[in-house]
């Protein structure tokens, strides 16, 4: 059974990645959490996360859209919900026209749709009990045109812009908005998105670990945005300044698939 004295938070697109490192630093600083993802991989993550006299719950719910919600937020079972960390999405690489319609509308209904539906039940109730905390992934690779990555670029666009929005809506309500913004970092994105022959989805990246350790106390701080990383502080930075039509150039260089530059 839940505990009526430990804080509560859900934690989306928890099975890998910055999404488990966020439940890990949720479970370590005594909530109990609820963590979802598309995939029956969330089974073996809950069971890798639990801890003594924590308790954690999976639920394996497609967030694309309202069945998948409705599913998880039921999962909730009318728990005071204390933080929601939105974290749950898909990339998408290769250029706009070669993609498949099924796969690029995918990437914006979990990205946005299906973040947009939880954000609302669960503010709504955190907006009426006047106190939450609210942490929404998204990306400095909303700051800038995504050559080969058009789709999912400009829905982090979205949702960097959106976080910041609804944070000012519900300024004075007890309710938090924090928007975390990292750029590429060690999970299985690039993998899925088809992005291994790629500069980008070849080179380094950052842990995920600090990345979520970043999030998660800028969130508790009430902080209404954090950028993980120097590198990417200044990816931030130049990305205010230059021309997009720039930045959509620079773009190009990091995402643009082997083999392609000799086709244009």
């Amino acid at each position: 059974m839940p505990s009526e004295t430990r804080p509560f938070a859900i934690v989306t697109g928890a099975s890998t990645g910055i999404g488990y490192e966020l439940a890990r630093e949720c479970l370590e600083n005594g909530y109990d959490v609820l963590i979802a993802a598309d995939e029956p991989e969330i089974e073996q993550a809950a069971r890798n996360l639990r801890r003594d006299g924590a308790r954690i719950e999976p639920v394996q719910a497609d967030l694309s859209g309202p069945e998948g919600v409705d599913k998880l937020y039921a999962a909730v079972a009318g728990r005071k919900v204390d933080a929601l960390l939105a974290n749950a999405g898909r990339g998408l690489g290769r250029g706009f026209l070669d993609q498949d319609d099924e796969d690029w509308r995918r990437v914006v209904d979990t990205n946005i749709t299906g973040t947009l539906l939880l954000v609302q039940k669960v503010g709504r109730a955190m907006r009426e009990a006047g106190a939450g905390r609210i942490l929404i992934t998204g990306s400095i690779a909303g700051f800038m045109p995504g050559t080969f990555q058009a789709v999912y670029n400009g829905t982090k666009a979205f949702l960097d812009s959106f976080s910041y929005a609804l944070r000012h809506e519900l300024k004075g309500s007890g309710v938090s908005v924090t928007c975390l913004m990292p750029g590429a970092t060690e999970t299985e994105f690039f993998e899925r998105a088809d992005m291994m022959d790629t500069k980008v989805g070849q080179q380094k990246k950052a842990d995920p670990g600090p990345v979520a350790k970043a999030g998660f106390q800028a969130m508790m701080k009430g902080q209404g945005e954090v950028v993980t990383g120097w590198d990417n502080k200044l990816r931030a930075a130049i990305a205010h300044i230059a021309p997009a039509d720039a930045l959509a150039e620079m773009h190009r260089g990091m995402a643009e698939p082997k083999g392609e530059s000799a086709k244009t």
